[in-house]
């Protein structure tokens, strides 16, 4: 088997175990690559048929139902997974036409012999008849709303894009919808952080524009960066970092505080915040209520020299019990995750409009055990990778009720262009709160959302 022919059964198993295990690729598909022996042109190979495949799924059900002249849902799975990847190398790719449907039928083949080897093989060639933009016009014209057709152009469900809408409507630029969307479908610049007082970015590296800890390497594989630091510079999205600083430097740091990361796993920003407590004389607690992720914070810890004791519980539960007891609380909410379609693709396709109010409901619930967990005066940074309104305003304004004046609101968007070298121009929002919500297509991070909390 030749390397580029293993490249795309990597990238086909990688594929067929998302859709049938509910594998995570990010977590799957390096250890495929690793195993399979790939390195190079072939393994990049492989990681942009597995990542483009995935994001521009929905594009692609829709162009194969045309060329198949049958619903998606009629086509056994793992013959789908292999048309899926065929159509990604014919549109979106300089692969050859001959290649990408001949390795495709050989992959049906394999999945469903001879009858889908055929299958596959017709369609794959009806597929290569036309052009990418004649494929796009046909597409469109399948649509039965205008939503709709954004979504199947632009490979989002309906929900989302509507979701996507109204979040940037609350900014006042509605219009940027497609730019968002376009966003959401290119594969993100790899992004490195340098703990705090612990690490200098490399000489050669450039700086990002909004963090202050934040880089970018001029090439290569970081991996060799991140071990020859001992874990004080990491692979970390911009907006992490600044979620994290967000909730450090909203106020001068007073020596012997006590922090607490109640949503911990799996540490990035853990370790941001054990950076700060270092320099600051602060005492920091972490709490992840999965014993995986939670070995994944105590893993993430082991550059920072700093005891960080790690509790494995309910978060809410883990607030309760420590009334008044914190000065700054990081509350990094588990969310739909839709601020990150760009690095876990498969995620839009996994999340319903069902899964939101259970979420909120969770949300809601542990900020609402942070703030209780604050002495006076502290603050709780809430955040989530999520832009969706229900999961950001909505939790907020809903506990900001609940507290009355005993709650106050810092302005999160001040504080983090203050962080800032470059404007990030963050816009209020139309319900007059201080949070700041990032975006792929303005500021080439996650869409995570900011808010800072103080216990008067």
């Amino acid at each position: 088997m030749s390397a580029t022919v293993a490249a795309r059964r990597v990238a086909y198993e990688t594929i067929r175990a998302v859709h049938e295990s509910d594998a995570y690729a990010n977590l799957l598909l390096p250890a495929s690559i690793g195993r399979a022996g790939l390195s190079g042109a072939d393994a990049a190979l492989a990681t942009e048929l597995t990542y483009g495949t995935l994001r521009r799924q929905g594009t692609y059900d829709a162009v194969i139902a045309i060329a198949a002249e049958r619903g998606i849902h009629e086509i056994d799975p793992a013959v789908l997974d292999a048309l899926r990847l065929g159509v990604h190398q014919l549109l979106s790719t300089r692969v050859a036409s001959h290649a990408a449907v001949n390795e495709s039928v050989e992959l049906a083949r394999a999945a469903g012999g001879r009858g889908a080897a055929g299958f596959t093989n017709a369609v794959l060639r009806r597929v290569s008849r036309d052009t990418p933009g004649d494929w796009m016009t046909h597409v469109a014209a399948s649509a039965r709303s205008d939503d709709e057709q954004l979504g199947l152009l632009f490979s989002h469900p309906v929900w989302v894009v509507r979701a996507f809408r109204r979040a940037l409507a609350a900014e006042g630029r509605a219009d940027e919808l497609e730019a968002l969307l376009t966003a959401d479908n290119a594969a993100p610049r790899v992004t490195m952080a340098a703990l705090p007082g612990l690490a200098e970015a490399p000489e050669d590296a450039r700086r990002t524009p909004f963090s202050p800890i934040g880089f970018r390497l001029g090439g290569g594989d970081p991996e060799g960066t991140v071990r020859g630091s001992g874990g004080r510079i990491r692979v970390q999205d911009e907006g992490s970092q600044l979620a994290a600083l967000a909730l450090t430097r909203a106020l001068p740091v007073q020596e012997g505080e006590r922090w607490l990361d109640l949503c911990a796993g799996p540490g990035g920003k853990t370790a941001v915040l054990a950076a700060e407590a270092l320099r600051h004389g602060a005492a920091l607690e972490a709490n992840e209520i999965s014993p995986a992720r939670a070995g994944l914070v105590r893993r993430a810890l082991e550059g920072v020299p700093l005891d960080v004791p790690v509790s494995e519980e309910d978060g809410r539960t883990r607030a309760a019990d420590a009334p008044r007891t914190y000065d700054r609380i990081l509350v990094d909410a588990p969310c739909t995750g839709l601020g990150a379609l760009r690095r876990r693709p498969e995620a839009r396709w996994r999340k319903a409009p069902s899964d939101v109010p259970g979420l909120t409901e969770l949300q809601r619930e542990l900020l609402d055990a942070a703030v209780g967990a604050l002495k006076p005066g502290g603050v709780v940074a809430y955040v989530t990778c999520s832009p969706h309104l229900a999961e950001t305003a909505g939790v907020v304004a809903e506990v900001r009720r609940g507290w009355g004046e005993a709650l106050e609101e810092l302005p999160a968007r001040d504080v983090i262009t203050a962080l800032s070298d470059a404007d990030p121009g963050l816009p209020a929002q139309a319900d007059g709160s201080g949070r700041a919500q990032l975006w792929p297509h303005r500021h080439n991070t996650d869409a995570m959302s900011v808010s800072l909390l103080r216990r008067v």
